[in-house]
């Protein structure tokens, strides 16, 4: 079968591209899945240059994303020919991921695709979509259900699929951004406003500033979600996942303690199969937005290094969709 490969070479020195390597054989509760698509995320081209911190094992097929249908099955509880779907716990990490024709993995991995939505339609949506359908959860949870929210790193993956749901919510939905030439795609995937990152970014001594936002979509992390928890108003929330600007978070307690700020940490990785489940079905129903194709670059096995590349230097805007 055809994969796309990442190989270390030598100490700190990696190469990668597409290969036939042997299909897997299963074992005990395990099925293999023929791939019709995957995605690719920041996380896939971290593994895709040998980033330790995601991939230590080599070999390694990349893709933590994957949908398709069970072509062997040693499990009871799915069938060959049964439509699923994979997203994070270790593939695409240090287990074979979804960048392939074919993929083993745990039976207790999978979820049956919902209802309403095709599987390409699903991996356009991908791990960023499942982050996204998450944080916004946390949002209306949590008592936001309306108003005005605040998304940083709206061009990404994450960041565009949230200003998408919001918008068809009926939220009022700022976008910051360091693309000033990607504002109109902004405004036509549902932001009524766009902030130019360096902006936001203004400093201010004060520990607080005038309440703007009642929630906060955060997928930079650093000075951007400090700076932006500042302005959330009374009993609101934020939502962090991601660290693309920075995993530190320098900070003050005042929104806290004076305006009940909540900040609310989301892992779309290790998160229950049932919290992940209730999340698809939202994003095949109430979430599903009408923007995919706005948000979507297809893409062969072939094109993947490139794309890699892109989201590496911080090019990329929306999603990569892989057709396998």
């Amino acid at each position: 079968m055809k994969a796309y490969v990442v190989e270390k070479i030598e100490s700190k020195k990696f190469e990668s591209g597409v290969q036939d390597i042997d299909v897997p054989a299963i074992e005990e509760n395990d099925v293999l899945i023929k791939v019709s698509y995957s995605s690719l995320n920041f996380k896939d081209a971290l593994s895709s240059v040998g980033n330790p911190g995601v991939t230590r094992v080599f070999p390694h097929v990349t893709g933590i994303d994957v949908a398709g249908v069970i072509e062997e099955s040693n499990s009871d509880e799915f069938k060959v020919g049964e439509a699923v779907l994979v997203t994070g716990y270790d593939m695409g990490m240090n287990t074979n991921g979804g960048h392939a024709e074919f993929v083993k993995v745990p039976a207790s991995w999978l979820v049956k695709m919902p209802e309403g939505i095709s599987d390409k339609e699903i991996m356009t949506y991908g791990t960023a979509g499942l982050t996204a359908a998450l944080s916004v959860n946390e949002l209306l949870n949590n008592g936001v259900t309306s108003g005005d929210v605040l998304v940083t790193g709206a061009t990404g993956g994450v960041g565009s699929i949230a200003v998408s749901i919001l918008s068809k919510l009926g939220f009022n939905v700022i976008a910051i951004s360091g693309k000033e030439n990607k504002i109109p795609f902004l405004k036509d995937i549902g932001a009524s406003d766009v902030i130019l990152r360096n902006d936001f970014n203004e400093q201010s001594a004060k520990p607080m500033m005038s309440e703007k936002y009642d929630g906060v979509i955060d997928t930079v992390g650093g000075e951007i979600l400090a700076n932006a928890l500042k302005y959330i108003k009374y009993d609101g929330v934020a939502t962090c996942c991601g660290l693309t600007s920075s995993h530190e978070l320098n900070t003050n307690v005042f929104p806290f303690i004076l305006r009940g700020v909540r900040l609310v940490g989301i892992d779309s990785v290790e998160c229950s199969i049932d919290k992940k489940k209730a999340a698809w079905e939202k994003i095949a129903s109430d979430f599903k937005v009408d923007t995919l194709n706005d948000l979507t670059n297809e893409i062969s096995l072939d094109e993947v290094k490139d794309a890699y590349s892109a989201l590496l230097e911080g090019k990329a805007v929306g999603r990569y969709l892989v057709k396998i």
